[in-house]
């Protein structure tokens, strides 16, 4: 049988349950995930006096082909995306300027040194998102930027968040689609601290000096990012998800959940409808920690699966924005990309095939047997026949047959980068 007519079959089992699986695909392909562009070059960038990877970030393996260059970085972008259905957007870090061989301090960085990545966005018809990199550099190389005592790194930090604010107008000026600016910071202690509250008192001065510059928020979003640890800030990270949800509320910026800045057993599916109820939208980091913020490869899981159903099931689609971050270096990168986004998106799909009203009504009324019975069913409905067709229809390959291009590419244009 072909894919098609495994589709027809499937199609009529979730039919059953009032589920439009045609609605279903009008609705996913309107979802745009923001596929981060350091996973192609491990987090790297491309600045002239480039310093060693710090911030608490750790790259592992070894894997050839990396890219080492803005064009290999977009041409793999491009391979990439064009194994993943629908259409996305790119998440750069301040690192990836371009500057024409001239050494540019972060804090002097422009809008010119993107233009060659908007006029490529153009071209692909994508959205461009930004983070401002505070980390890598020798005014960050004792673990504070933004909090740091000394006012002059202080303000080298502020100032290059506000560089950073501007470029992503620029983003969503040129490209007709806000630009969520994104800043982390990696500022803590490696022991227990003697004060608390002065590191996060700076913190606040800090990002109301950045907040201060007025930016166009039709075409800028701001959102702020926290963590739990680091390597280096084991026992206090000044950015905490308490610092910052509060800063996000009380100053009407984005509050952004990274799936690996939490405790182990605490899971940012539970968090999201908590704060849909306070917070008109929520940005996601979208990776997979294994015991700690490793950043491995999102897999189809359950806490992704759960993810993607408190977005669906709550009709937030237009009130969360997805964006992934992860970066490994044991594996093919453009694999690891395709394997990542395709993951996220078949959540939301598997999400959208579930019949959530009626389960929601089961709760309401009390009924917990027949709501765990029908939850446990739907895990072996025929899913993947519904993803197979759609990634048909999207013309992307279907099942595992973009391994084949992958491949190939490999094959052809990796292996040959020395």
């Amino acid at each position: 049988m072909s894919l098609k007519d495994h589709f027809e079959l499937a199609k009529k089992e979730y039919e059953q349950w009032g589920i439009n699986v045609e609605e279903v695909f009008e609705k996913l392909q309107l979802v745009p995930i923001s596929v981060h562009c350091w996973q192609g070059d491990d987090v790297g960038g491309f600045e002239i006096n480039k310093g060693d990877l710090s911030g608490g970030i750790d790259v592992t393996g070894n894997y050839p082909g990396k890219a080492r260059t803005p064009e290999e970085l977009r041409m793999d972008l491009e391979k990439a995306l064009s194994l993943i259905p629908g259409k996305h957007r790119v998440n750069l870090h301040a690192i990836y300027a371009e500057t024409n061989g001239e050494v540019i301090e972060r804090d002097q960085l422009e809008p010119k040194h993107f233009e060659k990545w908007v006029e490529w966005a153009k071209e692909q018809g994508l959205g461009l998102d930004f983070n401002p990199t505070l980390f890598s550099h020798e005014k960050a190389a004792d673990g504070l930027t933004l909090t740091h005592p000394d006012p002059e790194i202080r303000k080298y930090w502020i100032d290059h968040c506000i560089a950073s604010r501007k470029i992503g107008e620029y983003f969503g000026k040129e490209l007709g689609s806000p630009c969520l600016t994104n800043i982390w910071i990696p500022d803590g202690y490696k022991d227990t601290p003697s004060d608390r509250l002065t590191p996060r008192r700076r913190l606040k001065e800090s990002l109301d000096e950045i907040f201060a510059v007025e930016i166009d928020e039709a075409y800028n979003v701001d959102a702020v990012e926290s963590k739990l640890f680091g390597i280096g800030s084991e026992s206090f990270v000044v950015g905490s998800h308490e610092f910052y949800l509060s800063y996000a509320l009380k100053n009407n910026k984005l509050c952004l959940l990274d799936t690996g800045h939490y405790h182990p057993t605490e899971t940012v599916s539970n968090k999201i409808s908590a704060m849909l109820l306070f917070n008109e939208k929520l940005a996601l980091h979208v990776s997979r920690p294994v015991r700690w913020d490793s950043d491995h490869v999102v897999t189809f899981d359950d806490e992704l699966k759960e993810i993607a159903l408190e977005i669906v099931r709550n009709d937030a689609l237009d009130q969360v924005m997805i964006g992934l971050d992860f970066f490994d270096a044991s594996i093919n990168r453009i694999a690891a990309w395709t394997i990542g986004t395709r993951n996220m998106i078949k959540a939301l799909m598997y999400a959208m095939l579930m019949p959530n009203e009626h389960l929601k009504a089961l709760q309401e009324n009390g009924d917990y047997t027949k709501r765990l019975a029908l939850l446990e069913e739907f895990k072996t409905y025929p899913f993947g026949a519904i993803w197979n067709y759609y990634c048909e229809k999207m013309n992307v390959p279907a099942k595992e047959l973009w391994l084949q291009d992958v491949n190939e590419y490999e094959e052809k244009v990796l292996s040959n980068r020395k």
